[in-house]
């Protein structure tokens, strides 16, 4: 499909004439409603501009699409960089020798994120992503998705990406029921390839789903005010109202999923009436599966977006691609409104410990209406490797005579866990194990009366006692895992050992280190005549020379014409010369 530009240079692009299609007469827009919608189950697809469209969704707002992004034909993150040219020529006609630029996009993500512009990149790390490309597709060329495939590898794991190329299909949104014939590239852009790609993306996001309903849906589709969340929207290149699909269960407050479809250019309703909201396949999908579809909408605008595409260029707002575009806010708030109605499940009652043993403890507690599951935390770190589908779970693998503590979340099905229960402690049976030895003590400095320790700290220790030549030094454990001890003479030698300490215990000594103190001497320069520095006992004479105490260096005549500079290098001895 044709994207809008703003330059007569490449006004081949734009439609010379844009006639609003009529549409059936309908109830007027209502306020967005909100729904049980499970804000960690919300993904994001899109289509061409909306294919570029979901990756600023999904980069930008990673916090929000938690659970993963479908592109088809589109591209990496900011590919455009506020360009037009580079909009229509890289990022969409691109070539081996001109492709997106993605080690600068990239860099651009890390720097933005760092700066608080986008949610942090580490919010992508167990996000799904499906990408598509057709192989004929000669508007965003393949190239341009597979640079797209390489600008995500940098944020997320390869096993949690999946690029299907090899379908000959042209620029379009590929079904396996509706549309024209698959290498068709005109209106409505929606093209039947005998390939459900709405139900590939949607499987892959989420994993295995219900099958679909094949016949007529049993949710309902709702107009929403797209102005309760961008001022004057055609003014901006969005239209005044969007649509929904809402599955019956999700309308009777059950827990749901949320999936926003962005179409591409020259898809909203005034071009394809209800065909990419009613017709692409999403909707019976989300039928059997709980999830709500949302559409936002676009429409022409006279001011660089005749074809009523999304802003991923900044046709409308230098900032399109951050958290703060306008058109971003806008379908963010739409999301907030929608997963407002999200109750999270109630904390579980009655944790309890049911038996202990010398290596473990046993749990159990009350079922959570809702729950799919449960997560067990030992001192908030979660133990269980899956969910727990049971009442009662076994912490094994402990300390003898140690104590824990323990709380208990009901997961959903999707994945998210509610609130957190009471939680309980539990002691298991036997004696405690020896503590750890601390391990690699070391000096690190001395002085003439002090020597510095330090060394590795040791699991279960809540402090150390450190020990110099068998006799312990610190009156009361040190929490710290360094020590200097004080008050020693100077140039002696001294041997040290560490242990580790906890609720009375205490560990074997550590391997000994030793340790010598400096002399604690000194050096200080002197400069004056050689006989001063016999007078004040520097020097001595000898024969008429003035020789440097302890070093005999020969320093001259020994009179009041003759000056030298003596250092005193320890007690007694001199060298001419100053302190090093």
């Amino acid at each position: 499909m044709a994207y809008p530009v703003e330059h007569s240079s490449i006004r081949r692009f734009v439609l010379a004439t844009l006639l609003a299609a009529g549409l059936p007469a309908h109830a007027a827009p209502v306020p967005l409603p909100s729904y049980n919608v499970d804000i960690a189950q919300t993904s994001v697809s899109g289509l061409s501009s909306g294919g570029f469209m979901a990756v600023q969704l999904h980069v930008a707002f990673s916090s929000t699409f938690k659970a993963g992004a479908g592109i088809v034909a589109g591209g990496p993150y900011y590919c455009a960089q506020g360009a037009v040219g580079t909009a229509t020529g890289p990022c969409m006609a691109a070539t081996s020798i001109s492709k997106p630029a993605t080690a600068t996009l990239v860099s651009t993500t890390n720097s933005w994120a760092s700066q608080g512009l986008i949610d942090p990149t580490g919010n992508l790390a167990n996000s799904k992503v499906y990408l598509y490309s057709g192989t004929i597709d000669s508007t965003v060329k393949q190239l341009v998705m597979n640079e797209a495939d390489t600008y995500y590898k940098n944020y997320i794991a390869g096993a949690n990406i999946f690029y299907k190329n090899n379908l000959a299909s042209e620029h379009a949104m590929v079904t396996d029921y509706f549309g024209s014939g698959c290498s068709t590239k005109a209106s409505p852009y929606i093209n039947n390839c005998n390939f459900d790609l709405a139900g590939e993306i949607l499987k892959w996001i989420y994993g295995p789903l219900n099958a679909r309903n094949s016949g007529t849906l049993g949710g309902s589709f709702v107009e929403y005010n797209q102005a309760e969340f961008i001022a004057s929207p055609p003014t901006h290149g969005m239209a005044a109202s969007g649509w929904a699909y809402v599955p019956a269960s999700c309308g009777s407050n059950q827990q749901c999923k949320l999936h926003v479809v962005v179409h591409g250019c020259q898809q909203d309703p005034t071009k394809i009436q209800d065909k990419y909201y009613r017709s692409t396949g999403y909707n019976k999908w989300a039928d059997t599966n709980n999830i709500i579809m949302l559409y936002p909408q676009t429409a022409p605008s006279s001011t660089g977006n005749p074809n009523g595409c999304w802003d991923w260029w900044g046709y409308d707002d230098a900032n399109y691609a951050k958290k703060s575009g306008r058109q971003m806010a806008a379908i963010k708030g739409m999301v907030d409104r929608v997963t407002g109605g999200f109750s999270a499940l109630p904390a579980p009652a009655g944790l309890n410990v049911s038996g202990v043993t010398d290596d473990s403890v046993t749990l159990a507690w009350s079922g959570v209406s809702g729950a799919a599951g449960y997560n067990v935390y030992r001192s908030g770190s979660k133990v269980n490797a899956s969910v727990v589908t049971a009442l009662a779970y076994t912490d094994t693998g402990l300390a003898s005579g140690s104590s824990y503590s323990y709380t208990v979340k009901a997961v959903t099905a999707g994945g998210s866990t509610g609130a957190e229960s009471a939680a309980v402690n539990a002691t298991t049976s036997g004696s405690p194990p020896p503590l750890a030895i601390p391990a690699n003590l070391a000096v690190t400095g001395q002085t003439g009366t002090t020597v510095s320790l330090a060394w590795s700290a040791a699991s279960g220790a809540t402090g150390y006692h450190v020990y110099r030549d068998g006799a312990k030094v610190n009156a009361t454990p040190v929490s710290a895992t360094s020590y200097t001890d004080s008050g020693l003479a100077a140039s002696t030698s001294y041997s040290y050992a560490v242990t580790a300490f906890a609720a009375g215990r205490e560990s074997a000594l550590s391997a000994p280190v030793s340790a010598t103190t400096t002399s604690g001497f000194v050096c200080t320069a002197t400069t004056s005549s050689n006989y001063a520095h016999v007078t004040a006992g520097r020097a001595v004479n000898s024969g008429g020379y003035a020789l440097a105490k302890g070093s005999n260096q020969n320093m001259g005549l020994n009179n009041t014409f003759y000056t030298s500079t003596l250092a005193q290098t320890s007690a007694g001895y001199y060298i001419i010369g100053n302190c090093l």
